[in-house]
């Protein structure tokens, strides 16, 4: 049995006994008939009513799970972190998972770190991996248990890369950046 303890505990992004967090986990919890209902629940809220700080063209820099709530806004980074905050909240484990991607659609602009949510569904004893970033047009990634149907599938022939990965914790060059950034639409961050 793999000890999932690590993706339960409460760090400095991930900070969900935050009043605002609290609070709104628990009225998605009330709404919902089940664990797997929280979960898609808490992901149509991330993915649905927090816009994506570049697609809504907001500056602030939202640094974790409580200001992307208290901001209404933020990038994948931080929208992870909010989804893995009302995940733990209610004692689902939850991580983050990266992708390197382009910034365009060819490597014409350089490439970015997207980051994406990892969940532990108890009922089914598997991680699935959730894309809370936001839809628009040529992004839609939608809540699935059987397949996964991210915003943004990696293309090799670009040089993109899918991590595959599941961190408990936002990673700390980007958290840096976040903490050094004076506005989220001038962000850059590659590796």
């Amino acid at each position: 049995m793999e000890d999932l303890s690590e993706f339960l505990r409460e760090t400095d992004c991930i900070d969900f006994s935050n009043p605002l967090l609290v609070q709104k986990a628990d009225e998605l919890k009330a709404a919902s008939s089940d664990e797997v209902d929280y979960i898609e629940r808490a992901y149509r809220f991330v993915r649905d009513e927090i816009p994506h700080s570049w697609d809504a063209r907001l500056t602030v820099v939202s640094k974790k799970a409580s200001d992307v709530l208290k901001n209404g806004t933020g990038i994948c980074w931080t929208k992870s972190c909010l989804l893995a905050a009302l995940l733990r909240a209610n004692k689902i484990p939850g991580g983050i998972s990266y992708q390197y991607l382009t910034r365009a659609d060819d490597a014409s602009d350089g490439y970015i770190i997207h980051a994406l949510n990892t969940v532990y569904i108890d009922s089914l004893q598997k991680w699935i991996r959730l894309d809370a970033r936001g839809n628009k047009a040529g992004v839609n990634a939608q809540f699935s248990l059987e397949k996964e149907i991210l915003a943004f599938p990696a293309r090799p022939e670009f040089g993109e890369k899918d991590y595959c990965d599941n961190h408990t914790d936002l990673d700390a060059r980007l958290k840096e950046i976040l903490n050094t950034s004076g506005n989220i639409l001038e962000v850059r961050a590659e590796w």
